[in-house]
């Protein structure tokens, strides 16, 4: 099942043999009403044509909680020269960074970057959920973009992650979520950036260091989970930052984020008035 907020309004997005079509889901306002409640049959209206994918906008956006992980990929770790983590490397961002999978963003300084990343909707929350259950509280995976001002996040001889990642629209998601029973083999699926059509980054989904299942177990071992919490599990190796030479976003450029099987995100960068 895909599950979308069409015009802000949450739908069922399905296949058809005119390419997609979407039906409104009845009696809830957001798709977050209903998360902890998957897999349930919900009331749907008739279907119609989904006629623009970018009438489509963020599948969440009440999150009461949004994580980051760094360095989640060993090619990624190594380009910014870093030693492996012995447990996951935990940021935060904040919810007002959050907008949907066709935005224009702003750019806030000359060294903004991109990170491409797999997003896991958390459904049953929890505390301490053990590792053999984790899946069970997986709502979904969305196609997720961490922007980073690299400008602010390298400011100070310590690191500054969660501001430089939470500038408005810093956080596309998106464009549906996508239910753990659509996909048969979630580290299959390949992910990739492309800027103005040129591939920036590739790798496939097995190549986190720690999985969905493990980054659920451990972010409950320390605080609640709700449903509707979002986790960015990391990007992998190819970031402007990490390259020679360094390479950043520019106004105008256009910023492809497309993840197998779950869908794109395709982002406008535009100067910052």
């Amino acid at each position: 099942m895909k599950l979308g907020q069409y015009l802000g309004q949450p739908v069922v997005i399905n296949p058809d043999a005119h390419g997609l079509n979407r039906q409104r889901i009845l009696g809830i306002a957001q798709l977050s009403e209903v998360l902890d409640q998957l897999p349930k049959q919900l009331e749907l209206a008739a279907p119609e044509p989904l006629d623009s994918l970018q009438k489509l906008t963020a599948p969440i956006v009440t999150s009461k909680q949004i994580f980051g992980v760094g360095f989640n990929y060993r090619d990624h770790m190594l380009e910014l020269h870093t030693q492996a983590p012995k447990q996951p490397n935990i940021f935060t961002k904040f919810v007002s960074s959050i907008t949907g999978p066709n935005p224009t963003v702003k750019i806030p300084s000359p060294q903004t970057d991109w990170e491409s990343e797999l997003v896991v909707v958390i459904g049953n929350g929890g505390r301490d959920i053990p590792r053999s259950e984790a899946e069970q509280h997986i709502a979904g995976y969305m196609v997720g973009q961490d922007l980073s001002d690299r400008q602010l996040q390298f400011a100070n001889a310590k690191p500054q992650f969660s501001l430089a990642k939470s500038y408005a629209g810093f956080s596309p998601i998106g464009p549906w979520i996508t239910t753990p029973d659509e996909i048969k083999d979630i580290g299959a699926l390949k992910i990739t950036t492309q800027v103005n059509g040129v591939v920036k980054q590739t790798s496939t989904l097995k190549n986190l260091i720690f999985d969905s299942g493990d980054l659920v177990h451990y972010l409950s071992q320390i605080t609640e989970l709700y449903p509707g919490d979002l986790i960015f599990t990391g990007t992998p190796g190819g970031v402007g930052y990490g390259r020679q030479p360094k390479e950043f976003l520019h106004a105008g450029d256009t910023l492809v984020s497309e993840i197998e099987q779950l869908g794109r995100l395709t982002i406008q960068m535009t100067a910052s008035l």
